[in-house]
């Protein structure tokens, strides 16, 4: 069971690529938008069916967090190209940069034993949420041909900006402990 959930892992890291060349053209953007579904999909179904059957392994839980990544960056990115969009590419430029970031306080952290300071939190898996809802609408957005929904869509890139550098905050002041909390 461990290796079907980490093959459902790795599957949205080959989908990531998969989407990113489909965006490439008109002709794909409703493949593009099935299969980032399914690979979204498959971040919910890897991390249930782990705690369902107890088949939960150090490479599940390192590689899932940067399957996701791999995802988010390779849709922004083809988002970006596709739609000439220097809005999509600062704000995932951003996005980038604190998942580098928060990688480094974590990898910091586990140094000095206090990997609980960049635990993963709810907070930070609703930004997950949110950003994967975010690129659903573009792609949506592409798929239907509507202007409109790309607006709706760039709101909801500027929330997930928003909640995303809030965690990487969080997560920096509880790396960082002031002298007054010691």
């Amino acid at each position: 069971m461990t290796t079907f959930i980490n093959l459902l892992t790795f599957s949205r890291i080959l989908l990531a690529a998969i989407i990113f060349l489909l965006l490439m053209s008109s002709d794909g953007y409703l493949l593009a938008l099935i299969l980032f579904f399914v690979a979204s999909i498959t971040d919910y179904f890897d991390g249930y069916l782990a705690r369902k059957y107890n088949a939960v392994s150090e490479l599940g839980e390192v590689l899932d967090p940067i399957a996701d990544k791999i995802l988010i960056v390779f849709v922004l990115f083809g988002l970006a190209v596709n739609l000439s969009s220097y809005l999509i590419a600062f704000i995932g430029a951003l996005i980038i940069t604190r998942e580098i970031w928060v990688g480094a306080l974590r990898d910091l952290n586990a140094r000095n034993n206090r990997g609980d300071a960049t635990k993963v939190t709810f907070l930070a898996k609703i930004k997950t949420t949110i950003q994967l809802f975010t690129l659903s609408i573009y792609l949506l957005a592409l798929t239907l041909n509507n202007m409109l929904l790309i607006i709706f869509a760039d709101i909801f890139l500027f929330i997930s900006l928003f909640i995303t550098l809030y965690t990487g905050l969080i997560y920096t002041l509880n790396s960082f402990p002031s002298d007054d909390s010691k």
